[in-house]
């Protein structure tokens, strides 16, 4: 969907990526968000606390960098660069916290490959250099 909103913007999108990427921090945001529920159902949650903290972490990150991204009127490029940046560590932390966790919890191990998609997608968007 974000590929087919980016097109009909009147100021030109400068790569596909961006829809992609767009697309994906949706996906981590929403996985992240799911997975600290499901963290929170689970016996022992005391065990699970940095998995919750760094889920919804993760997720915020991961929202706002979608917002941002999303707005091509007078895009800041410095400012977008370092939401990539963060979101890319936010996800890494994430990723690495629930692949603790991947063993018992399904969805830590969903979680962990979506956070590193979005932290693959953000570092390649900010290699290509908005």
């Amino acid at each position: 969907m974000p590929n087919q909103m980016l097109v009909t913007h009147p100021i030109d999108t400068p790569n596909e990526a961006l829809g992609e990427v767009i697309r994906l921090l949706g996906e981590c945001a929403e996985t992240c968000t799911i997975c600290a529920d499901a963290c929170l159902a689970e016996e022992m949650v005391a065990d699970l606390r940095a998995c919750i903290r760094l889920n919804l972490d993760c997720a915020d990150v991961c929202a706002a960098t979608s917002r941002v991204l999303a707005r091509q009127n007078g895009r800041e490029v410095a400012v977008i660069n370092a939401l990539l940046r963060s979101c890319a560590e936010a996800c890494a932390a994430c990723a690495t916290e629930c692949e603790q966790h991947a063993e018992m919890h399904e969805h830590c191990r969903i979680c962990a490959e979506a956070c590193r998609r979005c932290e693959q997608a953000c570092l390649e968007l900010l290699a290509g250099q908005l």
